[in-house]
């Protein structure tokens, strides 16, 4: 649970990708994050449409109080990831193939600024070296550019949490009832904003 984008994509050219790493990088570097670099080159700087390796290229990176940011490719130069690939990347059913394509970051705790720095490093890199690249922002800083919507968004998902948080503490569980069943009762009564029963 809390404020996150989604996004998807594709490398516009394979050469680009150590331009893209260095760049990364160096941004990481400045503001002091961790990251990690995978290969540095498509394999002959070619790729298969469809097929890929079990390698990963390029380098994810983790700015303060959020989730890993993965810019990262399979050698058929889509974006995915390093979980994504173990989970999906050998599966023989369709609909969960396509998840190994879905990247997810969750901001709410790196807070408004550090969103809004990312979305803009989005806008960046998708200029410069993504293709067919998608991003749905739960803040929807990514399709307004609008900072005061995405403190509006940031203050309903943290709302959501605290209100969340404080059902648990102070609504306990009925004997015998299962844990579905309790976190049904909590959800309707925080939507309906009813007193516990």
């Amino acid at each position: 649970m809390g404020l996150s984008f989604h996004y998807n994509g594709k490398i516009s050219k394979l050469e680009l990708l150590p331009e893209l790493i260095d760049e990364i990088q160096d941004i990481a570097k400045a503001y002091n994050w961790k990251y990690f670099v995978f290969d540095r080159q498509f394999p002959n700087n070619t790729c298969e449409k469809e097929k890929y390796n079990q390698n990963i290229y390029g380098i994810n990176f983790t700015p303060t109080g959020c989730e890993t940011i993965s810019i990262c490719f399979l050698s058929n130069g889509r974006m995915s990831d390093v979980l994504n690939l173990r989970l999906y990347g050998k599966t023989d059913i369709q609909n969960e193939h396509e998840y190994l394509y879905m990247l997810s970051v969750k901001t709410q705790y790196a807070g408004i600024e550090t969103h809004q720095f990312i979305i803009q490093l989005f806008r960046h890199l998708d200029k410069k070296y993504f293709a067919d690249f998608n991003l749905q922002d739960e803040g929807q800083y990514w399709e307004t550019n609008d900072l005061e919507i995405l403190k509006s968004n940031f203050k309903k998902y943290t709302d959501l949490i605290n209100g969340f948080t404080s059902a648990l503490e102070y609504i306990p569980i009925k004997q015998g009832e299962s844990i579905e069943l309790y976190l049904e009762r909590i959800l309707k009564q925080l939507h309906g904003k009813k007193k516990p029963e």
